[in-house]
């Protein structure tokens, strides 16, 4: 039997069930357009999580008080932990690969000007904030000021904050009042919206020794410390751990990584997106079954004709080829309409809806397509089977 015959036997049944084709076909393709549509979304919102993390960039490391191990039992006054100071922030800066050294804490306060009022977030920070995460300042800049008490009242706003309070006018040079203090305006923000919930452009910068003063802290609520791109995180928390417990005397504070927070967080953002495609491949068995079904049922509707196939002189081998070729004709033409459509919704909802993460990963679009047709020849074996091992004879007095 010839390919090209072969191939019109196979297309012949699907012209001649043309309404029970399409609905079988019909189930892969929903089954393959859930499938991606929740990993367009899933992976969507994996690019978004670590955009919005990785903003800020990859080498950095943040030292928190407090060490997040549970060790032994009560020590009483050895256990207290030590607030990490601006002396310990300073002396991480003379240390090998460093290149930033950033104090920090945060809080909220009133902020006044020009008869105006605002609650509004506070950041403290170190001088060299806007290089180490890489936040870019619209006019003005940031102090230059040692990062200790004798910092000067100077403050950054952000761009709302130039909105509301100051009108859109320029505040360069002008008093804003912070939680009843004055600070003079030193800079505008470039606007940054809001990531992961926190509205950077609703903000004050002011120093970290000012920001301690103004909510009344005996310590820093973290360090964040930029090191060289060419060195390894491991060897920079091995001797940022080393200098702080030569101060504190024991290792009683917490070092994070960045880059190995980001990796954390893509194996789990990936082991999410698997888990909603595979809750979308669920409804690919019910596509399945319908392809065993009607399979089966063509085995027996056209005994006759494999039993006159047989007698021309077809082979079992060429026969089961027949059948399992129309099971994975049918599930692949399900698979390719169940990718337009899957592909097209999600298109349509980033179109209508930009600021929703959807994003269609072409890994699972191959997945998708070649579990369609894995599915349409497991589906097929069986009838297939049955249809190569009829008796001619018996199939010929088939009615």
């Amino acid at each position: 039997m010839l390919f090209s015959d072969m191939l019109a036997l196979m297309s012949s049944s699907f012209l001649t069930y043309r309404m029970r084709s399409f609905l079988t076909g019909l189930g892969i393709a929903i089954g393959i357009a859930a499938v991606i549509l929740l990993t367009s979304i899933g992976e969507g919102l994996h690019q978004y999580m670590l955009s919005e993390f990785s903003q800020f960039g990859t080498n950095i490391i943040s030292v928190q008080p407090g060490k997040t191990q549970t060790q032994g039992g009560n020590v009483g006054i050895f256990g207290s932990v030590r607030p990490l100071t601006l002396e310990d922030a300073d002396s991480l800066r003379r240390l090998p690969y460093v290149e930033y050294v950033i104090p920090g804490l945060a809080g909220t306060a009133e902020v006044r000007a020009n008869g105006r009022t605002r609650r509004t977030m506070v950041l403290g920070e170190g001088r060299d904030f806007g290089k180490a995460f890489t936040m870019k300042v619209q006019s003005g800049g940031f102090w230059t000021d040692e990062d200790n008490e004798q910092a000067r009242p100077q403050a950054v706003i952000g761009a709302k904050i130039q909105q509301e309070i100051f009108a859109g006018k320029n505040p360069l040079g002008q008093y804003l009042r912070v939680g009843g203090q004055r600070y003079r305006v030193i800079g505008v923000m470039e606007s940054k919206g809001q990531i992961l919930g926190m509205d950077l452009d609703d903000a004050v910068f002011i120093p970290a020794a000012r920001a301690m003063e103004l909510f009344n802290r005996p310590g820093l609520m973290e360090v964040n410390v930029s090191y060289r791109a060419d060195v390894d995180a491991d060897t920079v928390i091995r001797i940022l751990t080393e200098r702080l417990k030569e101060r504190h005397g024991r290792e009683d504070f917490t070092l994070i990584s960045q880059e190995q927070a980001l990796e954390v967080l893509s194996s789990v953002l990936d082991i999410l997106t698997f888990a909603v495609g595979a809750l979308g491949g669920i409804s690919l068995l019910v596509g399945a079954v319908g392809i065993l079904t009607i399979m089966t049922m063509a085995v027996t509707e056209r005994t006759a004709e494999i039993g006159l196939l047989r007698a021309l002189g077809a082979q079992e081998k060429q026969v089961l080829m027949l059948f399992l070729g129309e099971a994975i004709m049918l599930s692949a033409l399900g698979g390719i309409l169940g990718l337009a459509i899957g592909i097209g919704i999600a298109q349509a909802v980033h179109f209508f809806a930009p600021s929703f993460p959807v994003h269609t990963p072409w890994l699972y679009v191959f997945l998708a397509e070649l579990t369609a047709v894995s599915i349409g020849l497991a589906a097929g074996v069986a009838p297939a089977l049955r249809a190569a091992r009829l008796d001619p004879v018996e199939a010929l007095h088939a009615e």
